[in-house]
């Protein structure tokens, strides 16, 4: 089995909060990401495909094709966008690095066209990541 990988950065805006509670409630459930003026980060993502190699052309996935892939359905998406409120696939979601993940994943897996989607995988930080290999 052969995995391969594609890394893109997006900058995104999101606030974490549950509408039901008050300011102070979502300040000590979610600290300083519950700001209600939003707060952001500089995301990689890392978007795994495995499979076995065509023998015609050697690939598992033409690369390029999972390049234009990300960038249709998840980069334009929310590159530059505020996640709670202009990213379609991330509505009525509290945008948890966790939630973010598996939302791309849905986003993702139904698209590619050889090999499977093994993982995607979203840094919010240098020091954090989140991992989602699907149900």
């Amino acid at each position: 089995m052969v995995y391969v990988t594609r890394r893109e950065t997006f900058a995104a805006a999101h606030r974490l909060f549950i509408p039901e509670k008050s300011d102070s409630e979502n300040e000590k459930i979610f600290g300083k990401c519950s700001n209600p003026n939003w707060h952001g980060h500089n995301y990689t993502l890392e978007v795994v495909v495995r499979g076995k190699p065509e023998v015609e052309t050697g690939f598992v996935i033409d690369i390029k094709v999972l390049k234009e892939i990300i960038r249709e359905h998840v980069i334009n998406k929310v590159d530059h966008k505020n996640l709670n409120i202009e990213t379609d696939f991330m509505k009525g979601v509290i945008p948890t690095s966790e939630n973010i993940t598996m939302a791309i994943w849905n986003q993702l897996k139904d698209k590619i066209p050889s090999g499977e989607l093994y993982s995607v995988k979203l840094y919010e930080t240098e020091n954090n990541y989140f991992e989602y290999k699907g149900e």
